[in-house]
């Protein structure tokens, strides 16, 4: 089931879409540079967790070889005094070696963790930049697998496959080492079958790999349709039309397939390890033989060979060890490759190199000749052009879908133009830096949108630093005191997800409230009065009065009633402008604004 929200006024949007399936898992060097600029903040620590490794690796050594001498030394001389001594020492290699591992265990976590909270930290960062055109293509479910499993998923990579890998490959060189002093015929015979452990470790990484991307594909089919369902007006949409049968249906297929994909992938390579295991038993039983035969023949020690074969375990291990994490490297690339997959999107909509912080107080806005689409083959807007003067009220009508929300959309750059120019005071928007010019709009849209918290926390979130007293005044501006003040717990009510607690108007007399404390020059108005009731509607027009007055001002309203007064009204049909004037003109000019007028407020007859 697939389910998706287009951009408004009917306009498209380009789906992002990601073929994870179909490449390849490329262990390029570029992608091996580009994860390792992540550690490059914590070297330090890195460097600390490599020096334990290889004191570990070291220490590793000392018991067998301290068995070595007591079965060789200490217990055929008889001599207590040594065997203490050995047997303490090794008791000590083992205390050290554990308080060592303590020590690594925490640089791990601390490495880590640190990564993943940089990585979260840089893509919502980067997601923050993305224009309103991404979100309107991609899947709510998407991101948040992104931002969530994802990059916590890498966390292993130093913890478990950088840290094993570097760990294995200093036990492995100081044990080979080892051996091969000891007794370079056995150490050489022990060797012969490390060739069988590597051989098939290439197939089952790509099988991992493929496994892994399609596993975190379901997780964020499996986010998207919780995110759908359980939100407020999801549960609500699947609860009026008893959808949930369907839903559950849905819902359980998914995750039925996510944990087939995780079995799968868990048991990948299960049976060739099991395999492997069998092989690490070969080698012991050649040293045994041979180092027998060494034995039998006077060239070696019976200590010696039990040495040798519990130092054969210590090289049998690792290179089991390293043959999958080959596996787990490349399940790690397949989920660096998800998360880079965003980072490499470019907003396109950025400051420009010369834009400044610009004021528009007192300026007014104008369009010039202003083409849209959103898609390249489908024009939303088509040479849009009028000017908003300074303090003045601008009025959008027309059918829906006709672009008029598009247009107030492009002037925060919400999205950018494709041709013509949009400039405050003379000056393109470009021009301005896009911190100081959405600071100086205030958008009230019909959707209102509340966070679920407290009816101080939503207004303050317009100024963190505004006091209690511009709180009440704004909201008496907007009608809304009186309301707040019946509440039992007044300014401090929680108003639920989207503000669910609230009717429709009083979320849109809070949202203009918001505003007024915001106090910008600019004030942007999208449907405010759309769906209200009468005493609603009469409430939201006497707070609007309070929000509009000085500012300049454009007003989309189906309503024409709350728009009759505005300084010029302009007719958008079909993404252009096709009458402008004043609400009388308009009348006399017998146009689509009279069609609209009439059919609004012409009386109606109940057959």
């Amino acid at each position: 089931m697939s389910r998706g929200f287009g951009p408004p006024d009917g306009g498209g949007y380009t789906r992002l879409k990601f073929d994870d399936h179909e490449r390849k898992a490329n262990l390029s060097k570029a992608l091996l540079l580009r994860i390792a600029k992540y550690f490059l903040p914590y070297w330090k620590q890195t460097l600390l967790v490599m020096a334990v490794l290889v004191v570990s690796a070291v220490l590793g050594l000392l018991p067998p070889l301290l068995i070595q001498q007591i079965i060789d030394q200490a217990l055929p001389d008889k001599n207590l005094r040594l065997l203490v001594i050995l047997v303490l020492a090794s008791l000590g290699t083992t205390v050290v070696s554990g308080l060592l591992g303590v020590l690594q265990n925490y640089l791990n976590s601390f490495i880590s963790q640190s990564i993943v909270y940089d990585m979260k930290n840089q893509m919502y960062r980067h997601l923050q930049r993305m224009p309103l055109q991404f979100y309107s293509g991609v899947r709510q479910g998407e991101v948040i697998t992104r931002m969530t499993s994802d990059i916590t998923g890498v966390q292993g990579v130093f913890s478990s496959t950088v840290v094993n890998f570097a760990s294995n490959l200093f036990i492995l060189v100081s044990t080979a080492l080892t051996l091969f002093i000891m007794n370079w015929k056995l150490a050489l015979l022990g060797v012969l079958v490390i060739p069988l452990f590597v051989m098939p470790t290439r197939k089952m990484g790509n099988v991992r790999w493929k496994l892994a991307k399609q596993t975190q594909e379901k997780f964020s089919e499996q986010n998207q349709v919780i995110q759908e369902t359980l939100s407020i007006s999801g549960y609500l949409l699947m609860k009026l039309f008893t959808k949930e049968s369907t839903e559950y249906a849905n819902f359980k297929q998914i995750n039925s397939e996510a944990t087939r994909l995780q079995i799968r992938e868990s048991m990948a390579g299960r049976w060739f390890m099991m395999v492997l295991s069998t092989f690490t038993s070969i080698g012991p039983m050649l040293i045994y033989l041979y180092g027998g035969i060494l034995f039998i023949q006077g060239e070696l020690s019976v200590g010696a060979i039990i040495a040798f074969v519990a130092l054969l375990g210590r090289l049998y291990g690792p290179v089991m060890q390293m043959t999958n994490l080959y596996v787990d490297i490349k399940r790690a690339a397949a989920l660096f490759e998800r998360i880079f997959d965003y980072f490499d999107m470019k907003p396109e909509i950025v400051d420009e190199p010369q834009a400044a912080a610009i004021s528009a107080v007192g300026k007014d806005i104008a369009f010039h000749d202003v083409s849209f689409g959103y898609q390249p083959d489908k024009t939303a807007l088509h040479g849009i052009s009028f000017t908003a003067s300074a303090g003045t009220l601008t009025a959008l009508v027309g059918p829906s879908g006709a672009g008029k929300t598009t247009i107030t959309n492009l002037i925060p750059r919400l999205y950018e133009v494709d041709s013509g120019a949009i400039r405050i005071g003379g000056r393109s928007i470009r021009e301005f830096t896009l911190d100081s010019l959405r600071s100086q709009i205030g958008l009230v849209t019909q959707d209102t949108y509340l966070f679920n918290g407290t009816i101080r926390d939503n207004l303050m979130y317009a100024d963190a630093g505004a006091g209690e007293a511009g709180m009440i005044a704004a909201c008496k501006a907007a009608y809304i005191h009186d309301f707040i003040m019946s509440l039992p717990e007044g300014y401090d009510t929680v108003v639920g997800n989207r503000g669910i607690k609230l009717s429709g108007g009083e979320k849109q007399r809070i949202s203009i409230a918001r505003v007024l404390l915001k106090n910008p020059p600019v004030i942007i108005m999208d449907e405010a009065t759309s769906s209200l009731d009468t005493a609603s509607e009469y409430y939201i027009q006497q707070a609007m009065r309070s929000l509009l007055q000085g500012k300049t001002s454009i007003v989309i309203a189906h309503r024409l009633s709350t728009i009759m007064a505005a300084d010029q009204i302009l007719v958008i049909q079909a993404g252009a402008i096709v009458e402008e004037g004043t609400h009388d003109s308009l009348l006399e000019h017998n146009g689509v604004y009279r069609d609209l007028y009439d059919k609004q407020f012409e009386p109606k007859v109940l057959a």
